[in-house]
């Protein structure tokens, strides 16, 4: 059975025909989804999307903080219906040096949601994984997990031994970035997502959480670990995070 950390089924490309979504993903195997909202409205879609396979993590995109302080009231006024808090963190792809000081004071108030409430924290870190990393091993919190990380592997290496987790997306199908952090890692330190429906296989597949078999094919060639071991491992590691029964 395969957990999915991330994705946006209320993304538009998803969110009408996401029965059919969550029907397929269940049929190849997936057992649960977490869903991310992204900003105010966006989270209250997610959470009225709540159930039995459709779980919810709430942040806001680092590059669009508008309204971030409604996604802290909608997490810390239903911290019972939310499994994580995110994707929160910092971007120098669509932000810049000029912004990261204003996207930083939102990020650690997010850090500081995630300890008041015991939170897994997702983060977001595209083209900043050095500065979020640093941050996060600042911060002591205990259940850290980096959503599709870019940055550098010697760095990702030392924050896994901190016991920061990896989630890793399809896009290793392509990327020689995410094959290495693979094989840097080991499997006690990853997990599965998609980020559905970015990160696909490829650049122009249009992602669905039933995809993490391909992650899953490519994590046991690069480790040479059986399948059905890898299967076990990601996803006791994902219950245990999440703290899942």
């Amino acid at each position: 059975m395969y957990i999915d950390v991330h994705a946006h089924l209320t993304h538009p490309l998803l969110y009408d025909r996401r029965d059919r979504v969550i029907s397929v993903a269940k049929i190849m195997g997936v057992e649960k989804i977490i869903t991310c909202g992204l900003g105010p409205s966006d989270s209250v879609r997610a959470l009225e999307m709540i159930d039995g396979d459709v779980l919810v993590s709430l942040g806001i995109e680092p590059y669009n903080t508008a309204g971030y302080d409604e996604v802290l009231d909608l997490i810390y006024g239903n911290p019972g219906r939310i499994v994580a808090i995110g994707e929160v963190g910092l971007d120098l792809y669509r932000g810049d040096l000029g912004s990261l000081k204003d996207q930083e004071v939102v990020f650690r108030q997010f850090i500081e949601a995630a300890r008041t409430l015991d939170k897994p924290l997702i983060t977001h870190s595209r083209y900043a994984g050095r500065q979020v990393i640093e941050i996060l091993l600042g911060s002591n919190l205990d259940r850290v997990n980096m959503h599709a990380y870019d940055g550098p592997i010697d760095l990702a290496k030392r924050a896994s031994e901190r016991g920061v987790m990896f989630s890793i997306p399809p896009r290793i199908v392509t990327s020689q970035q995410k094959k290495q952090l693979v094989k840097r890692l080991g499997l006690r330190s990853l997990m599965l997502e998609t980020d559905a429906p970015f990160l696909g296989p490829t650049n122009s597949s249009l992602n669905e959480p039933m995809n993490v078999t391909y992650t899953v094919e490519w994590i046991a060639r690069l480790t040479s670990v059986p399948t059905s071991k890898v299967v076990e491992v990601l996803y006791e590691n994902t219950r245990e995070f999440f703290g899942l029964r």
